[in-house]
């Protein structure tokens, strides 16, 4: 079922929203993720914020920060397929026919070592690699696109191209997309202040703008709706019954799914289907 995101973000207040929303950040070169995060927060005065995907300091773009109740989204929204445009060096010319050939060969999924600075475990893990190409070549610097599945290191996925090529490393780096959520939709640091300075004067129609209200979450796991008649007890944690349900699913055993009445959002559940019982809930926005 597809949700109208636009009416749910108009019929809620700007304090609703706030409460539960995505703002997709445009992260500038030199700050850390979680600075931009605390930024957000400290600025809305806000409980709580976390990003979804951390941008090393020196890399720039898309970077999702969830807004309060929101941030409980962020393990159903952050592990989708990343895309990133930047540039690499190659340590010794290299035909262009050559290093598309070279680059082909890690389309498809492959192992990778996080890389030594990192803050995860250091064990080899699989990766996809769905889209790894030339833009532009001007002798060793090549501007390159990248679609990966998420947690790959794209230093690394440099570093490992340039041990078949003579060495290659990359200097400049931009992720354009990360999950549902674009770099044409993003909003600069500059541009999130003017917005908030707005909002102190009594003028909240920026932030508005830049406010993705967290339902957005539909478009990324199944929506199961439910009568209306058990929707308290659904916030108070109940699991959801197949009596509770406005229509049989035939939803699999151990898929994810957000619950919703209408456009009422009740929360994030994991599909049981074992007699009566429905579905367990992992996230209730109460």
């Amino acid at each position: 079922m597809k949700l109208n995101l636009d009416k749910i973000k108009k019929e809620k207040t700007t304090e609703e929203l706030l409460q539960f929303s995505i703002i997709n950040i445009d992260k500038p070169t030199g700050p850390t993720s979680f600075w931009t995060s605390q930024f957000v927060k400290k600025s809305l005065n806000l409980r709580k914020t976390s990003h979804l995907g951390t941008l090393d300091p020196i890399v720039t773009g898309v970077l999702p920060v969830a807004l309060n109740r929101a941030c409980k989204l962020n393990d159903y929204l952050m592990h989708r397929d990343k895309v990133y445009v930047g540039i690499m060096r190659t340590h010794e010319e290299v035909e262009e026919s050559k290093l598309k050939e070279e680059m082909k060969k890690f389309i498809g999924k492959i192992k990778q070592l996080p890389p030594v600075r990192s803050n995860v475990k250091r064990a080899e893990r699989i990766r996809e690699i769905k889209e790894f190409k030339i833009i532009e070549k001007n002798g060793k610097d090549v501007l390159f696109f990248s679609d990966v599945q998420a947690g790959t290191y794209i230093r690394k996925l440099i570093h490992d191209l340039g041990e078949k090529i003579g060495g290659a490393h990359m200097i400049e780096l931009r992720r354009t997309k990360a999950s549902l959520f674009e770099e044409i939709d993003s909003v600069n640091l500059y541009d999130f202040e003017k917005a908030f300075e707005e909002y102190k004067k009594g003028n909240d129609e920026k932030l508005r703008e830049i406010l993705i209200p967290g339902e957005i979450i539909s478009e990324v796991i199944p929506v199961v709706q439910i009568r209306k008649d058990v929707v308290k007890k659904c916030l108070t944690g109940s699991p959801i019954f197949q009596t509770f349900l406005e229509k049989d699913s035939e939803i699999e055993k151990d898929s994810k799914i957000c619950i919703f009445s209408g456009e009422k959002f009740i929360g994030c559940y994991n599909v049981i289907n074992s007699g009566d019982l429905f579905a367990k809930p992992e996230f209730v926005k109460n």
